[in-house]
């Protein structure tokens, strides 16, 4: 009556070759993963613990806020940051995100415009008045 249906019989054995052939691809993932995600980012993460540890008086620094200034004082977990004549910050010592070459503050502050007295006039009032010397009524921006 089996005349239609064939038995089915087990296979041999091929060892364990099979098992370690599956593997690889795993294995290969992980170096690669390890080469191009995991090693640089130790590398970086290595460079700006270096980096905070040999911040001194009169770096100057950039914050992960963004703000340029000068260090006038380190302490053990804090670092105060000057950013403009009379005002002071203090902030972290792992938020300091890089140290910038010495000048950059001065450079900053030579490009921005110089502004004038404080007259309470409005811009288009204070050209009026220079361009002939004598005072014109602001005109209105409508």
């Amino acid at each position: 009556m089996n005349f239609f249906i064939q038995d089915a019989w087990a296979q041999s054995g091929s060892g364990g070759t099979g098992g370690l052939i599956g593997l690889l691809p795993l294995v290969l993932m992980f170096v690669i993963f390890y080469f191009l995600l995991i090693r640089p980012q130790q590398k970086k993460a290595k460079e700006h613990r270096n980096m905070v540890a040999d911040l001194s008086k009169g770096d100057e620094v950039v914050t992960n806020g963004g703000v340029l200034g000068r260090i006038t004082g380190v302490g053990e977990n804090f670092v105060t940051v000057e950013v403009t004549d009379g005002v002071e910050l203090r902030v972290q010592r792992f938020a300091i995100a890089q140290m910038m070459p010495q000048g950059t503050i001065k450079s900053n502050r030579a490009d921005k415009p110089k502004k004038s007295g404080k007259s309470g006039k409005s811009d288009k009032s204070e050209q009026a008045e220079q361009s002939d010397g004598s005072e014109l009524p602001a005109q209105s921006d409508q």
